[in-house]
């Protein structure tokens, strides 16, 4: 384990970590990876044996918050805790999965068989690996925003002994339906975030025809020379379901053209949301988390799209499609390119390791407090009440008040989930767990035991 740096942003004392891990668990002989975690602490609590909390970010292929202000449920945390926010492996500082990675691998079998060592199993792996050699084996508590909920679960089913209590934001995923299953309940919700933003700005149905038919002419080229389709421009409906989505959907299209062709302002902007050059693992895996047993994904979303002709390319007025994946994106899109052959594989895939234990959770006794979000785009209510219903020692607060980012946007929503947790005998530990060493963070030698 090596500290790589100390240094204070506003309001919080920052350490950033790297640890290596075996790429497969199962198989540590096949080499080992880097996982990147930042420490973070009230500067003027550093030295207190505090506590951890450590974030599971969503994704997949979701890299740890970089905050740059100490506020919202950030700012809450520290109050009480140390912070803990995890590159999950393959994205940011962890060893990253990108198209010239993936292009190296001499056959899609290698890429694919890569790929599949990413999933929320191996996460928690390196979680527990980081819990036991880093933050001195105590257990800790997580945070987890959407696909963080599915992690959160996973981490109950694999490793519950680590865990003091579990927070989750819109993030319960469904423990038996299928990646069908899953899309055959979206398509119905995209349509009615279309239908919201239409009527709250009815203007934009001229626009949006305006810009599709435009695509349909042929020989838009955005700015790193990929063509842009009418279907690539309807994948910017993924941000509706974000509270400001709408808002930065609406503005971009409001600067579309210049004059009679599309402006370089909208194409750059277009380029930026859609390129996935931030996070490929959000598209070349974002099946694979649905996938479990002997049933392949087969490309599921592509699947029910075909079912909805109002979502069709030449359909008018244009509908925006959601958070979906499909396959043509590994075609026109230049950074998902070399990841083309490999998730072929994986969408073909049809023997895969449980990711949840039904019968474990059902034996839960680790505190979950979790906010379902009535309306949420991403992540169907239906099925969260479902799982919640299967899980021990939960409790859910169900509101319509936020979309799926409540917790980044309102300090209240983690001080609501804390306060469920307490008020059902749980929260945050005793200062010191006699059966584990303390968590010096004063010492910035110490070693892996004690970091």
């Amino acid at each position: 384990m090596t500290v790589t740096a100390t240094y204070t942003l506003p309001g919080m004392r920052v350490r950033d970590h790297v640890s290596d891990a075996p790429l497969d668990w199962s198989d540590p002989a096949r080499g080992t990876i880097q996982i990147f975690a930042r420490e973070i602490v009230d500067p003027v609590r550093d030295g207190e044996d505090l506590p951890c909390l450590v974030y599971l970010q969503g994704g997949p292929g979701g890299k740890g918050p970089r905050p740059l202000t100490r506020s919202g449920w950030l700012d809450r945390a520290l109050r009480e805790h140390r912070v803990v926010l995890v590159d999950q492996r393959g994205t940011g500082r962890s060893t990253r999965i990108d198209g010239r990675r993936m292009s190296a691998f001499t056959s899609a079998e290698q890429a694919a068989a890569y790929l599949a060592c990413f999933r929320a199993d191996s996460i928690v792996a390196d979680h527990e690996h980081l819990r036991k050699t880093v933050f001195g084996g105590r257990r800790w508590s997580t945070l987890g925003q959407s696909y963080g909920g599915f992690l959160t679960l996973t981490y109950l089913s694999n490793a519950p002994e680590g865990l003091h209590a579990c927070y989750v934001t819109g993030g319960l995923p469904g423990l038996d339906p299928s990646a069908a299953e899953v899309y055959r309940r979206t398509y119905p919700r995209v349509e009615g975030k279309n239908r919201q933003f239409f009527q709250r700005y009815p203007h934009q149905v001229a626009q949006v025809t305006r810009i599709a038919d435009r695509l349909a002419a042929g020989d838009v080229r955005l700015p790193d020379g990929d063509l842009l389709t009418v279907r690539r421009f309807q994948t910017l409906g993924l941000d509706l379901g974000m509270k400001p989505g709408n808002e930065r959907l609406h503005w971009l299209l409001d600067e579309a053209f210049s004059a009679d062709e599309l402006s370089t302002t909208f194409l750059h902007e277009v380029l930026a949301r859609t390129s996935y050059s931030d996070n490929p693992l959000f598209a070349a895996l974002h099946e694979s988390i649905y996938a479990h047993g002997n049933t392949a994904t087969g490309w599921a979303a592509q699947a029910e799209h075909d079912r909805h002709p109002q979502f069709a390319q030449d359909a008018r007025p244009l509908l925006f499609t959601g958070e979906m994946i499909y396959p043509w994106m590994f075609e026109e899109i230049a950074e998902l390119r070399p990841f083309r052959a490999a998730v072929e594989l994986l969408a073909t895939r049809s023997q895969w390791p449980p990711l949840y234990d039904p019968d474990r959770l059902a034996a839960n006794e680790i505190p979950v407090a979790a906010a379902v979000y009535h309306d949420d785009m991403y992540v169907d209510a239906g099925l969260q009440l479902d799982t919640a219903s299967r899980v021990g020692n939960i409790r859910t607060w169900i509101t319509n008040e936020y979309e799926h980012d409540g917790v980044r946007e309102d300090e209240r929503v983690f001080a609501r989930l804390t306060q469920l947790v307490r008020e059902s005998g749980g929260g945050i530990p005793d200062q010191r767990d006699a059966t584990t060493a303390p968590h010096d963070t004063r010492q910035e030698g110490a070693s892996d035991a004690h970091r």
